[in-house]
């Protein structure tokens, strides 16, 4: 049985654990796409349209009723690219613009997919919605806890339809498996471990500041962060290891499996966290963010690890990234893949036997990013959010949770929370990091 388990494990993590999506050709996808009606589609505008922009968007058009309209993005090569990419899919061009308030004045556009980096999500979310439109937003769902707050309080003030991309939510063996952990049979789960061994990645070069390329509206590109002179390696991909725009490891990976161990455990927010870490794989690459962080939060009844490290694929469990609920009977281990049960034995008679009974390993089941896009759709068609997979507080848990770790981290001490108050007890220092700080006249958005 422990090969086999192993054996499947590790498959599963090779398929899955990456994470990437799988689509048709764009030709097969135009194929595909049946005729509707103007009146029964929804019309989407993309701001952000490189990486995980790109790839919502190839979601939802697989729905023969969303049509994109509109893109948007700083950087000229990356719209035309884009805009042939979805004259291809749907044999319509959409409307282009570099500057996202443009976009938003189009009044043929329902929905908007924010892709943007972390430290554009607060601006771009808060004026579409101040614009009418519903909104699927990238993970994490800001770059501070102080911009998730405003985030919440617009979306509750506007009532519109709001998804983050935290598309796990929307998987079905997740929701088996988290059904599994509240089931009661793994016994008292006293510890969650999550984590993301990150092997792929390699030391960021160090390469010097240069000219902004051709196309790109730089200034746009860093809006609210601070001013600095063009650097490649803070650009497209590379931004989620600098602070000014997003918070690493923590935020990119972290609120994805925080997200379900959370969910799983019905806990929104932490007593205490204290974290510990660094550049310890790659210490004189480029980037900031820690490379290998192990971070302890403490629950009522029970404590959450996360850890992450670069350079790595020995993940717990010999899984790159995962969840493990460890209980008195049985750990459960739920990863992309699948998930599978570790029964904890006892003595009986002299013999060795289960606590729990043992069940085969569970795989998964479909494309769960396309899921939740139609689930984002629908949502909209009914105009019901109560069926949304992961809503705007659903995605601030997640995002706040994840926060606090890197506040930990960056403090070098155990941080007490306050959720009553929402802020730290008696801890200027780690009170100080909450907040977001907007540069080059851009304001924080100010919700009446």
């Amino acid at each position: 049985m422990q090969t086999s388990r192993r054996d499947f494990i590790r498959s599963a993590s090779a398929l899955a654990g990456t994470g990437l999506f799988s689509f048709a050709p764009l030709e097969i996808l135009a194929r595909q796409r049946k005729r509707v009606s103007a009146n029964e589609k929804v019309q989407l505008g993309v701001i952000g349209c490189k990486g995980m922009g790109w790839s919502d968007l190839r979601s939802h058009l697989q729905l023969s009723d969303v049509e994109c309209v509109a893109l948007c993005d700083v950087d000229q090569s990356v719209l035309d690219q884009r805009a042939a990419d979805v004259e291809k899919a749907q044999g319509k061009r959409p409307q282009l613009y570099k500057d996202y308030r443009k976009m938003l004045e189009n009044k043929d556009i329902d929905a908007v997919i924010i892709g943007t980096p972390d430290h554009w999500h607060c601006l771009a979310m808060t004026d579409s919605l101040a614009a009418g439109k519903h909104v699927y937003c990238e993970k994490p769902l800001a770059n501070s806890i102080e911009e998730c707050n405003i985030m919440l309080a617009a979306a509750k003030r506007a009532n519109k339809i709001v998804q983050i991309g935290q598309w796990q939510r929307s998987g079905s063996h997740y929701e088996k498996a988290i059904e599994y952990v509240r089931s009661g049979k793994l016994g008292n789960i006293r510890l969650v471990k999550v984590w993301a061994y990150q092997g792929w990645m390699e030391p960021v070069s160090v390469k010097p500041d240069g000219p902004v390329p051709a196309g790109v509206d730089y200034d746009m590109w860093l809006g609210p962060a601070k001013k600095r002179p063009f650097n490649p390696n803070r650009f497209h991909f590379n931004f989620r290891w600098f602070w000014d725009y997003a918070g690493g490891l923590m935020t990119d990976w972290g609120v994805h499996e925080i997200d379900i161990a959370l969910y799983a455990m019905n806990a929104k927010a932490p007593k205490s966290v204290m974290a510990s870490g660094g550049k310890l794989a790659y210490p004189d690459d480029a980037s900031e963010t820690p490379d290998t962080l192990q971070t302890v939060y403490e629950y009522e009844g029970f404590n959450m690890l996360w850890e992450h490290a670069t350079g790595i694929d020995g993940g717990n469990y010999g899984l790159t990234e995962g969840i493990a609920f460890i209980g008195n009977n049985g750990t459960l281990v739920l990863h992309r893949g699948g998930w599978s049960l570790h029964p904890e034995t006892q003595t009986k008679n002299g013999i060795k036997v289960y606590k729990i009974e043992d069940i085969p390993d569970q795989a998964r089941n479909g494309e769960y990013l396309n899921d939740h896009t139609k689930n984002f759709v629908q949502a909209i068609k009914d105009n019901n959010p109560k069926i949304l997979k992961c809503g705007i507080e659903t995605g601030s848990v997640a995002a706040i949770n994840a926060h606090m770790g890197n506040i930990a981290y960056k403090t070098g001490r155990k941080v007490y929370w306050d959720a009553a108050a929402g802020s730290f007890k008696n801890d200027a220092e780690a009170n100080a990091l909450i907040k977001a700080h907007y540069n080059n006249g851009w304001q924080l958005p100010k919700i009446s």
